[in-house]
């Protein structure tokens, strides 16, 4: 019989809960009617998208009309970036942003520059940290946008969003931030956090693939996405997924009941697995913050290694992770994140992302440690570098 993997990669995505697979079923089958329509099929999959989007609302404090289904967070996050600069280029082509954001700001961001707009990439502190007084600097007359991420997706920093977005209401700027990391990690409201956009996305907490929505408060103005059809108050058409809908629904209401509870022995194995490696393997260093961070994310540097050939001999032993190189991309380049925070290209290569979750237990952290032990030793054996230290 095949040993059980270890998967550690939840920050890229999750798998969903049988909850949520059972509160998705009968709208494939049995409950399939067009929401659009008036007769009884179609009035029922309304009823069951209403009660979604009150479920996501109540997630985060919102209420249900300012609740937007999308089909990825990628997707409401092009959508509050595109959307806004549409709806507002009269009043200012500027957008302001950190340098740490996920690809679908940061490239989305960069198509709009192509357009004749302005974007400020703001740069981050050593633990990947937004400063909010360099948002405050930033503003000009012409800002219409500021996006900055609740909590970054490799490092797992934790950003000081409301205090954010407390200055940037004071200047009467309008404000996003990309929450996909964050939801069922932290609690989440959008008047205690001062945002006017919220994007989040099903798959990272455990529900499915292809959902997303975003929060957008009554009163900002916004462009539709997709125009056809009437769906999402004009402003997202095509024929709902009702299935997504439904389980991204049911799967924020899961994650959001106990987050302190769930939290908690997320940041026991964050913290074991942390000290363990930083104890026990020189060369050692944690990207992010020590505290303000993500409960289920670890971002270890080690020197001296690269990092595709760490993930690759760990997937051999069965375990699952990621890398602060954009290998799944094809990219040979290193993170823009880790770059950011001000490592060197050859040690953010060598970094690896461990994101605990749910199905994780303190003797999973005690296998990774001891096959990381093995592993790095091994690749710095390889290592011509790691040879000049040893032989000082």
């Amino acid at each position: 019989m095949e040993a059980k993997r270890i998967y550690v990669d939840h920050s890229a995505t999750t798998p969903m809960k049988k909850e949520v697979l059972d509160a998705m079923l009968p709208y494939f089958t049995e409950s399939f009617g067009n929401a659009s329509t008036v007769y009884a099929e179609g009035r029922e999959t309304k009823k069951a998208i209403n009660t979604a989007r009150e479920q996501v609302a109540k997630a985060i404090g919102a209420t249900a009309d300012e609740i937007f289904f999308a089909g990825s967070g990628t997707e409401a996050d092009n959508w509050a970036i595109r959307g806004i600069a549409a709806a507002n280029r009269n009043k200012g082509n500027h957008i302001i942003t950190s340098a740490v954001e996920h690809h679908a700001i940061l490239h989305t961001c960069a198509a709009l520059e192509k357009d004749g707009f302005e974007v400020t990439y703001l740069p981050v502190d050593e633990y990947g940290m937004v400063s909010p007084e360099s948002v405050r600097d930033a503003i000009t007359d012409k800002t219409i946008l500021v996006s900055i991420m609740t909590a970054n997706n490799e490092i797992g920093t934790i950003m000081p969003i409301a205090e954010i977005g407390k200055i940037v209401k004071e200047k009467g700027v309008i404000f996003h931030t990309d929450a996909v990391q964050a939801i069922g990690m932290m609690k989440i409201d959008v008047d205690e956090l001062n945002v006017d956009l919220l994007s989040v996305t099903g798959h990272k907490f455990y529900g499915p693939k292809g959902s997303g929505a975003l929060y957008v408060r009554k009163g900002t103005k916004i462009s539709p996405f997709v125009t056809g059809g009437g769906q999402e108050k004009n402003k997202r058409a095509g024929t709902e997924n009702v299935p997504a809908i439904v389980g991204l629904g049911k799967a924020i209401e899961l994650a959001t009941e106990d987050i302190e509870g769930h939290n908690k022995k997320l940041r026991q194995m964050r913290d074991r697995f942390i000290d363990r490696i930083l104890n026990e393997i020189p060369y050692t260093r944690l990207n992010g913050h020590r505290t303000e961070r993500m409960a289920s994310n670890a971002n270890i540097s080690f020197e001296f290694i690269e990092g595709e050939s760490l993930l690759l001999m760990l997937d051999m032993k069965g375990i699952s992770a990621s890398s602060g190189s954009a290998c799944t991309s094809g990219s040979l380049d290193p993170s823009h994140v880790l770059l950011a925070i001000g490592l060197k290209h050859e040690t953010a290569h060598g970094s690896l992302r461990v994101t605990f979750g749910n199905s994780n237990t303190m003797e999973d952290v005690d296998t990774i440690v001891e096959e990381l032990k093995v592993i790095v030793a091994r690749l710095r054996e390889m290592s011509p570098l790691y040879e000049a230290v040893k032989n000082k």
